[in-house]
């Protein structure tokens, strides 16, 4: 209550100094209502009150400031980069009719390509027998010829060849062969070859139809697809007319390739390297 008394009469006496000898009713009339106002407000004041408020206002500051406040998520260079990156591999892969179906607010996904290992002959390792059936050059066999054991055939054979063993060929067969392991030599084939193993076309050999085995090594002469589920060697001397599908491939100088070579059964995913 001092404080506002001491202002009152610091006003009067500033009034009074301004104004030194008038008292007419004009300059009188302000004062006096002037006057009677803060005494009114003196009387009135809470001042303890008021202080008391402030004070509850002012230890609320401290206590809001102590609360918890949810960080807003950071995302560093690496996760936005993914971000984008599926974003644009998303609209790359969307189809024509993904992106009209998103009006309506339903995306088919994209079909999935596929690759299926070729499909090898399977064979009964118990009926696979120590027997090698031999065919002289001067014997020719119209028809189909089976075995459970191992073939040579140094003749010619007019239908499709099948044996559980090795099918070493030095002479003709006109048809499909099948076997665990396949060789030729100076040979000349016409049809699939198809093994479970290994495929050896050795130099002289002309074949002319597909080839589907677990590995190949060409030296001769090909006209057809190379479909093999591991390694494929071209030697120098091979001439292939046709594409080539395996694991991984290896082409020696000299050699001679029309065609088209995949590594289609290689563990990289080569669309996922270029973002497609």
């Amino acid at each position: 209550m001092g404080f506002f008394k001491e202002f009152k009469d610091d006003f009067s006496e500033a009034v009074d100094e301004i104004f030194p000898g008038d008292t007419s009713e004009s300059l009188a009339a302000p004062r006096r209502d002037a006057a009677a106002n803060r005494d009114k407000l003196d009387s009135n004041l809470d001042v303890d009150g008021e202080f008391s408020k402030l004070n509850g206002l002012l230890e609320k500051v401290p206590a809001r400031a102590a609360e918890p406040q949810q960080a807003a998520p950071t995302y560093n260079r690496n996760q936005m980069n993914n971000a984008a990156t599926m974003a644009v591999s998303r609209a790359a892969t969307m189809t024509k009719e993904e992106a009209m179906d998103t009006n309506t607010n339903e995306i088919k996904p994209a079909e999935e390509k596929v690759v299926t290992s070729p499909k090898l002959p399977q064979f009964d390792s118990e009926a696979a027998s120590d027997e090698n059936a031999v065919i002289t050059s001067g014997m020719t066999i119209k028809g189909d010829l089976e075995s459970t054991g191992s073939i040579e055939v140094d003749g010619t054979i007019n239908g499709d060849v099948r044996c559980n063993g090795k099918l070493t060929v030095m002479g003709v067969i006109n048809g499909n062969s099948t076997s665990s392991e396949f060789f030729a030599d100076s040979a000349k084939i016409q049809g699939e070859v198809m093994s479970s193993g290994t495929v050896k076309i050795g130099v002289g050999s002309v074949v002319v139809g597909n080839i589907t085995a677990s590995s190949a090594v060409i030296a001769g002469a090909v006209k057809g697809n190379i479909d093999v589920q591991g390694l494929v060697v071209v030697d120098t001397s091979a001439v292939v007319m046709g594409d080539i599908k395996s694991r991984s491939v290896q082409i020696n100088n000299g050699a001679v390739i029309q065609g088209f070579c995949s590594q289609a059964y290689a563990d990289v995913d080569v669309e996922s390297v270029f973002g497609a």
